[in-house]
């Protein structure tokens, strides 16, 4: 039997209790500062009131502060389930409380500019802990298609566990076993990271299909556009490849679970299709921000505005080949200056074949 800590108790964090839970191991289930209705629930009758779900009883609830005592009983396995705005806080608190080097598993996805290109979250996270305390912590990365609802509901779900240790993540593989939880192996990092923050980034363009078609209506025969949105979704998977190989991953993990499954599961639902809806109904980002969607984060959208000057520096340089990529150039440009997001299909596909 194992220990296990979910550092966060939102939807992501606490649905991986589940699979956690599920071969007898203890899970203890810590909260943010920002999780603590979340834990007096579950620490009262184990319901986590997001999912709707009633957590295993081996799932033990916390609030923050009782972090420290978690690690200090030097658990098997510590799994990051953090949004990514609150990775620095989780970083000050592995700081602070880890006194040797153990397993972290990161489901909080996101991308940040270094040195004029990109870097993947798991080996910001490693390079800040090893700058801060000296120890090298193996981090690992889930990725793949994996709605947390349904995930918690025991619905089938198939992920990849990606991490450069191979015996490591074989492990963990063993420690997350599940009938309902599919896992298997990957050692691209860097390609299933990148694919887990741009799906969200070219849903918009996906998503853009669909306002379209409440603007303009359906066809005199009641046609509607899935044609449309199927050329933008082969146009998103056609260039993460390019960015994902250019950037130091493989092209076939864009192919498998973390780009093409997650990119799919993206486009049916959430706030990036959403966000998207509005740009094909002809509104610029600005205005659907703030007259839609104020209080909601839009991943796709935050990684533009992140990493919307580099990409363009990339661009411009010649490190990534813009006459490949004019689709990402198109929702730099519709995010980070307000530009109509345009879907300029024969100008794609000229260049694809």
């Amino acid at each position: 039997m194992a220990e296990i800590v979910i550092l966060g108790a939102g939807v992501m964090g606490a649905a991986m209790s589940l699979p956690a839970a599920h071969g007898g191991h203890r899970v203890g289930l810590v909260g943010t500062p920002l999780d603590d209705e979340i834990i007096r629930s579950v620490a009262v009758n184990g319901l986590h009131p997001r999912l709707g779900v009633t957590l295993p009883a081996n799932v033990s609830a916390h609030h923050a502060p009782k972090f420290g005592v978690l690690m200090a009983a030097r658990p098997d396995l510590l799994i990051l389930g953090v949004s990514s705005a609150g990775v620095n806080w989780a970083i000050d608190q592995i700081v602070e409380s880890v006194k040797t080097p153990l397993p972290v598993l990161m489901i909080t996805k996101g991308l940040a500019p270094k040195d004029g290109s990109i870097e993947v979250l798991p080996h910001k996270v490693a390079r800040e802990i090893e700058a801060r305390t000296g120890m090298r912590l193996p981090i690992m990365a889930v990725g793949g298609p994996c709605i947390a609802g349904e995930l918690a509901a025991l619905r089938d779900t198939c992920v990849v566990v990606t991490g450069a240790d191979a015996a490591l993540v074989d492990r963990t593989l063993g420690l997350l076993e599940a009938p309902f939880y599919h896992a298997r192996a990957s050692q691209d990092v860097v390609g299933v990271e990148l694919c887990a923050a741009f799906k969200n980034f070219y849903a918009l363009a996906v998503g853009a299909a669909l306002g379209r078609l409440e603007k303009e209506g359906r066809g005199s025969n009641g046609a509607l556009m899935y044609n449309l949105s199927s050329s933008a979704f082969t146009q998103a998977l056609e260039e993460m490849t390019i960015l994902v190989e250019s950037l130091g991953g493989k092209a076939q993990t864009v192919r498998g679970l973390p780009g093409a499954g997650d990119l799919y599961v993206t486009c049916q639902a959430g706030r990036n299709s959403k966000m998207g809806r509005f740009l094909g109904l002809g509104l610029s980002y600005s205005a659907a921000k703030t007259e839609h969607m104020a209080k909601e984060t839009v991943e796709g959208a935050q990684l533009a505005l992140d990493l919307g000057p580099t990409l363009e520096g990339l661009l411009a340089s010649g490190a990534l080949p813009a006459e490949h990529l004019p689709l990402t150039a198109a929702i730099v440009a519709a995010i980070c200056r307000d530009a109509p997001l345009d879907l300029a299909f024969d100008r794609f596909h000229r260049i694809a074949n």
